[in-house]
């Protein structure tokens, strides 16, 4: 495994999310042991990275964390695969700092970042500007790699209502700044698929 680099052009990468986005299904609410033994059972799947949680949020999501980036972090296997363990963080250095100390343990460890681009988020959540936000992207980035992570994913919150002209200067300046992994989500369900579609081919 080489962050940012997949040889074959055929080979789709699964990034799994049960154990942090799953969790906030109603009721899905999961104990360390119980997270463990889901990791262990996503990386027998051959799953290639297991976002673990969001260590921020709290003592206990920090301690599963890092206990699988501790424990399936490293168990390797006999064709040599060990699943990349991801811990999500906001673009604010104490949070990636929090997400880098849970999941640094593993032998493929990896943080991903994000921040909101769209123009109503940006506005009425964040009270920020477009440049602002780039600059807040862009350093978290830099700092996830000044601490020693290679493996940095980034992510513009609320893509699918994003303006392309600032996603794409936005993703290519953290991509410049050292992000490995770009993921374009449509957080909010906004798009159609044809849409989507449309963007994600635009992007590429």
């Amino acid at each position: 495994y080489v962050p940012g680099e997949i040889p074959d052009p055929d080979y789709v990468r699964i990034f799994d999310t049960t154990l942090r986005d799953g969790e906030q299904s109603p009721g899905a609410t999961l104990t360390s042991n119980e997270k463990v033994e889901i990791a262990r059972m996503l990386a027998k799947l051959g799953v290639d990275i297991i976002e673990a949680g969001f260590p921020i949020a709290s003592p206990d999501d920090f301690d599963a964390v890092k206990r699988i980036a501790d424990e399936v972090g490293n168990e390797v296997f006999d064709d040599g695969y060990v699943p990349v363990i991801c811990g999500l963080s906001r673009a604010f250095p104490k949070d990636i700092e929090r997400a880098w100390n849970a999941v640094k343990g593993a032998k493929n460890p990896r943080v991903h970042t994000f921040i909101a681009t769209s123009k109503i988020h940006m506005e009425t959540k964040l009270n920020k500007t477009p440049d602002e936000v780039v600059e807040i992207a862009v350093n978290a980035v830099k700092y996830a790699k000044s601490l020693g992570c290679v493996d940095i994913e980034f992510s513009p919150e609320d893509a699918g209502r994003s303006e392309p002209e600032f996603l794409y200067r936005i993703l290519s300046e953290v991509v410049e700044a050292g992000a490995t992994t770009l993921n374009i989500p449509d957080t909010t369900g906004w798009n159609m698929p044809w849409e989507f579609g449309g963007l994600i081919k635009k992007l590429r």
